[in-house]
């Protein structure tokens, strides 16, 4: 009888951890495992700029929305995890490309826009759709951490917030919207 993977285990098709699956590139893996990271920079960034607490607590928050995938009740979420953590492992840190909030979100738009693509491509839709939740629900854990309350008015947008206007743009970037 075949060995079946435990919740929160990488699957159990023989692949190694942080090995990108076989439908998928060095260069393609690579896009889809650092994409959950790029979020959590570009809404630190934000929250840095906006929150009246930004603290360390939003970015913890990030961290824990990456580990959370590892419940997640899909193979692809659950080995981008797996990727993700083998990468830190091997002591590789590839950090963000901009350090500006605005170059840094059109960079996170983009990188969502070639991984929308791809996973139509190349992912089971319903992979697809857990990947894409997956990070934009990292990114709303850091932005909810900064505000305890919720995501208040800011920045004179009646009913919006520069937080809900990001995460807002991210959700259609990631094709949820």
């Amino acid at each position: 009888m075949p060995r079946q993977s435990a919740p929160g285990d990488p699957p159990v098709a023989g692949r190694p951890w942080g090995r990108p699956p076989q439908e998928y590139s060095p260069a393609e893996w690579h896009l889809l495992t650092r994409l959950p990271g790029q979020a959590i920079v570009v809404a630190t960034l934000l929250v840095r700029a906006t929150a009246t607490r930004p603290g360390i607590g939003s970015g913890l928050a990030g961290l824990e929305g990456i580990a959370a995938g590892r419940a997640f009740d899909s193979d692809l979420v659950r080995a981008v995890v797996a990727g993700i953590y083998a990468e830190s492992d091997s002591g590789r840190q590839d950090g963000p490309q901009a350090t500006d909030r605005a170059t840094a979100e059109a960079e996170v738009f983009a990188a969502c826009a070639r991984a929308v693509r791809l996973l139509a491509e190349r992912a089971d839709p319903a992979d697809s759709a857990a990947y894409r939740q997956w990070v934009q629900s990292i990114a709303a854990r850091v932005c909810r951490a900064a505000r305890p309350g919720g995501l208040t008015p800011l920045d004179g947008v009646p009913g919006g917030s520069a937080e809900r206007r990001f995460l807002d743009e991210l959700g259609s970037a990631l094709g949820l919207v």
